[in-house]
């Protein structure tokens, strides 16, 4: 129990899948150092090696990999790779995501659908080809990007919100098993973040930068907390939707829509 207790102050074999943009952008910056072994993988290779030499300036030693989420293949590559190169594994953090609207009366179900074979598929793709190895080390943790939408469905974002309230439910489920294995397993559920995937909402309360984000949840990662909601006033507002009538919840929730491009 010592030994996964300093693990997490020790962390320096750390993966990251969608690396190359946002959050997982800043978690690279943040984790970066001397001590540091980097798995850098996402879609977009030219945007990743930016984001590595980043990183690699900060004297981290840094494996990129051109990645799809949605292709098991690749990611049990890089995940044995990375394994490989880095001689086991820490930390895996799964980032990787994408948003958009629901399209219900285009008649054609290819927008729910591509968001979710991304966001939940991604995770369990990035996931569990690490497990053997942690198993084996008898120590790890898993930490995946939910959102607060999985707590405030967004009207015409049932794929995107779904799929994090689906991302929550996994880890949760997978939390009591790899406990058994000194695997620890951490659901970090953002609110608005400045970030490419928020540029276009006008309406973005508690907005927070995402390199502050970063340490926040590097942080709440080093506690092992099971469910982190950040910022702290999310939290409120979660539990506030739970007080309220339902119809004025939707009406809140109406403006974030309406205040999109």
């Amino acid at each position: 129990q010592e030994r996964n207790e300093t693990l997490f102050i020790m962390l320096n074999k750390i993966f990251i899948m969608g690396a190359s943009t946002g959050i997982g952008k800043a978690l690279a910056i943040h984790y970066s150092n001397k001590n540091i072994i980097l798995g850098l993988a996402a879609r977009r290779l030219d945007l990743l090696e930016k984001v590595a030499l980043e990183c690699q300036n900060n004297n981290a030693t840094v494996h990129i990999f051109k990645v799809d989420v949605r292709k098991k293949k690749t990611c049990i590559y890089a995940a044995n790779k990375f394994i490989e190169l880095a001689n086991g594994i820490d930390l895996v953090i799964a980032n990787s995501g994408i948003a958009g609207k629901d399209n219900l009366f285009s008649g054609d179900s290819k927008y729910v659908n591509k968001i979710l074979n991304t966001n939940i598929l991604g995770v369990t793709n990035t996931i569990l080809p690490f497990l053997p190895t942690m198993k084996d080390q008898g120590y790890g943790i898993i930490a995946g990007i939910s959102s607060i939408a999985s707590f405030l469905p967004l009207p015409n974002r049932g794929g995107y919100s779904s799929s994090k309230v689906a991302i929550r439910r996994l880890f949760d489920s997978f939390r009591p098993i790899l406990k058994e294995y000194g695997i620890k397993t951490i659901t970090i559920c953002p609110g608005f973040i400045d970030t490419p995937m928020t540029e276009k909402m006008t309406f973005k309360p508690f907005l927070k930068d995402s390199n502050n984000a970063a340490k926040a949840f590097a942080k709440a990662i080093e506690k092992g907390k099971k469910t982190y909601i950040y910022p702290w006033q999310m939290s409120w507002l979660i539990k506030l939707t739970r007080l309220i009538p339902q119809k004025i919840v939707n009406w809140f929730l109406g403006i974030v829509k309406y205040n999109q491009h």
